[in-house]
Order: C-alpha cells, then sequence, then structure tokens
C-alpha cells in the first residue's frame, strides 16, 4: 500500500501497461483533436481562396465600408462608456451630497481641508508681504 503512491509519483518505475495505456491514450485524445483542427484550416484556406477575388473586386466598396463601420462602432462604444462614466460620477457626487459616504469622500475631504489651510496659509502670507511692502514704502 506504501509503495502504490510512490509509482503514481515516478513514472519511471511504473508498470509497462501503464505507460502503454497512458501513451494511447494521449494518441487517442491528441489525433481527435487534430483531425478537426486539419479540416478546419482546409476549409479556411479553400474559403480564403474563394472570397479572395471578391475581395479583391469589391475592395473599392468594402474598405471605406469597414472604415466607416469601425468608426460608427467606436463612436457608440466610446459615447456609451462616457455615458456610463458620467452617471457613475453623478451617482458619487450624490451620494457625496446627500452624506452616505461614498468610497474616496475621506480622501477628498482630507484634500479639500488641505487646499483650504494652504490657501488660509498664502493669504496670510500675502498679507503680511503687503503689510511689509505699505510700511517700508511710506519709510522711505
Amino acid at each position: 500500500m506504501a509503495e502504490h503512491p510512490r509509482q503514481l509519483q515516478d513514472p519511471a518505475h511504473q508498470p509497462r501497461s501503464h505507460q502503454v495505456v497512458k501513451a494511447a491514450t494521449a494518441a487517442t485524445a491528441g489525433g481527435s483533436l487534430l483531425v478537426p483542427s486539419g479540416l478546419i484550416l482546409a476549409g479556411t484556406v479553400i474559403a480564403l481562396t474563394l472570397a479572395t477575388p471578391l475581395f479583391v473586386i469589391f475592395s473599392p466598396v468594402l474598405v471605406p465600408a469597414v472604415i466607416t463601420v469601425s468608426l460608427i462602432i467606436m463612436g457608440f462604444l466610446a459615447s456609451g462608456g462616457f455615458g456610463v462614466a458620467a452617471v457613475t460620477v453623478l451617482s458619487w457626487i450624490y451620494r457625496y451630497v446627500t452624506g452616505r459616504h461614498p468610497p474616496g469622500a475621506d480622501q477628498l475631504d482630507h484634500a479639500r481641508m488641505k487646499l483650504a489651510s494652504k490657501a488660509r496659509e498664502m493669504k496670510d502670507r500675502a498679507e503680511q508681504f503687503g503689510q511689509q511692502h505699505v510700511t517700508g514704502s511710506q519709510g522711505s
């Protein structure tokens, strides 16, 4: 019983019949997947061979049509993406204004307070500079 798990771990110590069964199973699975793969490849080559003259004949129509359709699709996707972003932002703002505390509200409040304190600090510095400038020009 102790030898059985060891046999499963080391393929060199497995019986020859197990190795043959594994090889046969692998060959069967590989072959059964290789046949449809080859058929699909052959079908693709045949379809491309038949369609190439049509592509060449209709390319003055197809190329602009593909470009136009691509631009239309990209426009709709971009429009939808921006619409989703706008709805998300408006929803976040609504939750923030109503006090529901959306994700990131703490960071926004912290940044707002930091900005307000810097603005006050700059205002005080400007007032000090203005007073120094006024007193300096009066003394001259």
